[in-house]
């Protein structure tokens, strides 16, 4: 017995139907509740999708984000090619596992920790800086609890001491994990965190001070050796062990190639952890982030948890517990790739693109710089002698043109001031910095020279013969928004009406 499936003439004719846009399927409502009842073919589901997306701005052009957004096509392939691994799988995934541990010994290395061949790094893959960030302050928490265990003291009232400058994960670890952060406020001119102030807050229950390695307000590094040498003369006179996590999601991958000779890393003895931004200035796509600690005893041992349903022993240290694989991978690609001399060419192509953007702009003598020239490849910089919603309205005028630049106000005792900030990545080069530039002028112009309401004249023009009159004298009536005025064929007449038009002058419209 034969079984056959009668189709309908419709979905016969359909299936012929070659082009996306000649099938019922783009005429139907998107699903956004519930899951539709059918399937569609793979080519429409592709199509619809991928139109929507084009309503999404550039990535290329969003100089609000320290994101890379663009990689070379032999990444992009391996990255496709290891999508379908989970990494957590380590024992089913030998090698996965082995870049990564030698992405983390790199790193360390990178940072001047001490390390030997034999000897490997202490530190983890995450999903971003947000991640590494929570594992260690919750490595900081339960040595801090532990240390005041021990020595019989109260320990359910940890804080830890940072700039009001911080990123806004620092807040969520304080808040999801119950511990006070005391915020060292900014103050006009300078607008990081004051070590000197910052190490006057620090008491028995601070787990550890946070420093900034580029912050995002405005580029800037923190001064990480002069708080460490201050809180070490604190602790020596205290008794205390209180130490010093550096924050360098974005500055992790500058430093070391434009500044070696700074000291903010583990060349500093009371750096204990230190997290970085695989997916900014190590130049790959968003979903990395690495944090790596001095030792493994500033790792707690019970923070750590070993599994073995997966196969072999496998010790974890993370929030979640899949991930992909992809981004470990891009960024072993990415060391192997660039290098040393790859890595110190792309940061200094970054940097001198922002030298240009700044001197672009301050030539133009309507603003003010406020990011400084040593720090990251990025310009912040606020409008002379206008409103506080001035940088907003340019913001989003510099949208026509594709542009993302972000306008915000500053954190408590300079909220006063409203900033912009354009963030440098490897992929926006001289010839976009200069496009930039010309529209950013062209915008302050236009924002500048047009009134605060732009009067538009509208009209429609609407000829009718008169039914009552007849056909040698044909009428008719000619309809203006707001006005009729009347006219007869035989009885040419000009009727003038003034219309208030931009800079208060007066056109006739007859």
């Amino acid at each position: 017995m034969v079984l056959s499936v009668v189709q309908t003439p419709e979905e016969i004719s359909s299936s012929f139907i070659s082009s996306v846009f000649a099938s019922r399927y783009v005429q139907d409502p998107l699903p956004r509740y519930r899951m539709p009842e059918n399937s569609i073919p793979k080519e429409v589901a592709y199509q619809i999708i991928h139109d929507e997306l084009q309503l999404d701005g550039n990535p290329r052009l969003n100089l609000a984000s320290f994101v890379t957004t663009w990689m070379e096509p032999e990444c992009d392939k391996l990255i496709i090619e290891s999508m379908n691994k989970n990494y957590v799988d380590m024992d089913e995934y030998p090698i996965t596992t082995e870049l990564q541990n030698r992405c983390v010994n790199m790193i360390a290395d990178l940072f001047n920790a001490s390390l030997t061949e034999t000897k490997r790094a202490i530190g983890v893959g995450t999903v971003g800086s947000s991640e590494a960030i929570m594992l260690a302050g919750l490595a900081f928490k339960k040595k801090w609890q532990n240390q005041r265990k021990a020595e019989g003291k109260p320990f359910d009232k940890p804080n830890i001491v940072t700039g009001a400058n911080v990123q806004v994960c620092w807040e969520k670890f304080a808040r999801y994990f119950d511990v006070e952060l005391k915020e060292v406020k900014l103050r006009e001119g300078y607008y990081v965190m004051d070590p000197k102030k910052a190490v006057e807050m620090v008491d028995e229950n601070t787990i550890c001070v946070a420093a900034i390695l580029g912050s995002t307000l405005t580029g800037e590094f923190e001064d990480v050796k002069l708080l460490n040498d201050l809180l070490a003369e604190k602790n020596k006179k205290t008794g205390w062990d209180t130490a010093i996590h550096v924050d360098a999601a974005s500055g992790g991958f500058v430093a070391p190639f434009l500044y070696p000779e700074l000291e903010w890393d583990f060349r500093l003895p009371l750096v204990k952890s230190i997290n970085v931004s695989g997916h900014k200035y190590g130049l790959v796509y968003a979903g990395i982030g690495w944090v790596i600690w001095r030792s493994k005893e500033d790792l707690p041992e019970e923070l750590i948890f070993h599994i073995n349903y997966l196969g072999a022993d496998q010790p974890t240290f993370t929030l979640n517990f899949s991930k992909g694989s992809s981004q470990i991978v891009a960024q072993y690609y990415q060391f192997l790739r660039m290098g040393m001399e790859g890595y110190k060419n792309v940061i200094t192509n970054c940097m001198e693109s922002a030298k240009l953007l700044r001197k672009g702009l301050e030539n133009t003598g309507q603003f003010e710089i406020i990011s400084k020239d040593q720090g990251l490849p990025l310009v912040a910089f606020t409008m002379k002698n206008k409103s506080k919603s001035f940088p907003f309205q340019l913001s989003k005028a510099l949208r026509h043109h594709g542009w993302i630049v972000p306008a915000y106000t500053m954190p408590a005792n300079v909220e006063h001031m409203t900033v912009l900030r354009v963030v440098v990545r490897e992929d926006l080069g001289r010839n976009l910095v200069e496009k930039l530039v010309s529209h950013i002028k062209g915008a302050v112009f236009e924002l500048t020279n047009a009134p605060s309401t732009i009067p538009r004249i509208a009209f429609t023009v609407e000829v009718k013969s008169s039914d009552d009159h007849g056909s040698g004298d044909k009428g008719g009536t000619l309809h203006i928004p707001a006005t009729s005025i009347q006219w007869k064929q035989h009885k040419p007449e000009i009727v003038g009406k003034e219309v208030q038009v931009m800079g208060g002058k007066t056109k006739g419209v007859c």
